[in-house]
């Protein structure tokens, strides 16, 4: 059995998500390079679509053996959890599903374990819909994958909306694109998408795709035409509003797509300076400028401590903080099962610390714009309140009218206007 099966891979993926603590990032950009494109888009679907389901499928597993499964089998456990998304999704016919499935043991050198995935998937079929049942009346935990300490603190803080927030996690996300005006105008761009066939909406700049398309197939994407960034995302550069002749500060800025917008949005500023702790990430950020045709002071360092500022101040700072990324999970379905409950304090902590460390850096009269894609009050709201008790000369320059100091800022949910769950607040230094 060739070790390029795709159901053997993804199981390959989750396990180094699941049992290695690795993200599915890191966890894809490890699968064998001569894979085709299609081969490579099907365990991505495999993988993202099991762990929004992983709970379900779990409890669904649980119910057709008769004793569990040791930890030791855990790869059969996930090509099982595979093989039912499969049958639930209906992307391919039954039989194929069952069948490649249960080839993909042999890689795992499990023979024994063919009849076992076979007897399960084939219970499953027959039962999926009493099974269903059964799972919804067990709460929340099965039938949406999220950790309990995650619902207890959604269901904390928005006790109406917090089942609407689940509900977008666990959704497949938009593809937005932002047209870089650096080359090319929306209208152009928009023209271009219809000549090839590409179905889309368009608000200004932002252009969302009927569906997902591999990049190589947009129109002068290699050219920097576009960029994917979400629509959510895409505010950044628009709040932040930096003037000509000013310098800039993005904060925090890998993988650089805010960095580049900042420069497309505002050509005629004096500097962009692109702070990031990882060097390797800071790569990929010059390589995303170099495609769009812009421009920026790249300086790999901590955004925690001024080591590395030159001690000329900033008319504009952009700190997109470290954060849980709670409000892109249905980008990243990975965030349920790698982010723990003592993370959250670690995160605010190190997000003051980096708030504290970059307002000397802010002229007077100068604007900070926080963001995060978080959307728990302990790494927003909460957060800017603090700073504003402690720093007297930090004044909210509220987005919305409705702003207040003890509710600053504004917090996108998951799913609002199909975008992403973002959160930003905008600060000006008094003189």
């Amino acid at each position: 059995m060739s070790q390029n099966n795709t159901r053997y891979l993804a199981s390959l993926v989750l396990k180094r998500v699941l049992d290695d603590n690795r993200s599915m990032t890191q966890a894809l950009a490890e699968l064998p390079e001569a894979l085709s494109p299609s081969q490579k888009g099907q365990i991505q679907d495999f993988c993202f679509g099991t762990l929004r389901q992983l709970a379900r499928y779990s409890y669904y597993l649980n119910q057709l053996t008769e004793q569990k499964l040791s930890a030791e089998l855990n790869p059969i456990r996930y090509l099982i959890a595979i093989g039912m998304y499969q049958l639930d999704s209906e992307r391919v016919a039954d039989h194929a599903a069952l069948a490649e499935t249960v080839d993909a043991v042999i890689p795992w050198q499990m023979p024994k374990m063919k009849g076992l995935v076979n007897a399960v998937l084939r219970s499953y079929q027959r039962e999926q819909e009493s099974l269903a049942k059964k799972a919804d009346a067990t709460g929340l935990q099965v039938t949406s994958s999220h950790p309990q300490w995650l619902i207890s603190k959604l269901k904390k803080a928005y006790p109406k909306g917090f089942k609407k927030i689940i509900k977008a996690n666990l959704a497949h996300p938009p593809f937005w694109l932002r047209v870089n005006t650096l080359v090319n105008s929306a209208e152009h761009f928009s023209e271009q998408l219809k000549q090839a066939d590409i179905e889309f909406s368009q608000d200004d700049d932002a252009i969302l795709l009927e569906q997902a398309i591999a990049v190589d197939k947009l129109p002068g994407f290699a050219e920097g035409s576009c960029a994917v960034q979400d629509k959510a995302a895409q505010q950044a550069a628009k709040l932040l509003n930096a003037q000509a002749g000013e310098r800039v500060l993005d904060a925090c800025a890998a993988p650089g797509g805010k960095t580049a917008h900042i420069l497309a949005a505002s050509p005629d500023v004096k500097e962009v300076v692109a702070l990031d702790i990882d060097a390797t990430r800071l790569n990929r950020v010059a390589q995303n400028l170099t495609r769009l045709k812009a421009d920026a002071n790249l300086i790999a360092a901590d955004a925690s401590d001024d080591k590395w500022w030159d001690k000329e101040q900033f008319d504009r700072i952009l700190l997109d903080a470290p954060c849980s990324a709670t409000g892109v999970i249905r980008r990243h379905p990975d965030i349920m099962y790698l982010r723990r409950e003592t993370d959250i304090a670690e995160l605010a902590k190190l997000q003051k610390q980096i708030l504290d460390n970059l307002w000397p850096m802010l002229k007077p009269g100068g604007t900070l714009l926080y963001a995060t894609c978080s959307v728990l009050p302990e790494e927003n709201k909460q957060q800017i309140t603090e700073f504003l008790q402690q720093h007297k000369d930090a004044k909210l320059a509220p987005i919305f009218d409705s702003e207040t100091a003890s509710d600053p800022g504004w917090q996108i949910f998951p799913g609002n206007k199909n975008m992403d769950g973002f959160y930003y607040a905008r600060l000006v230094k008094q003189a």
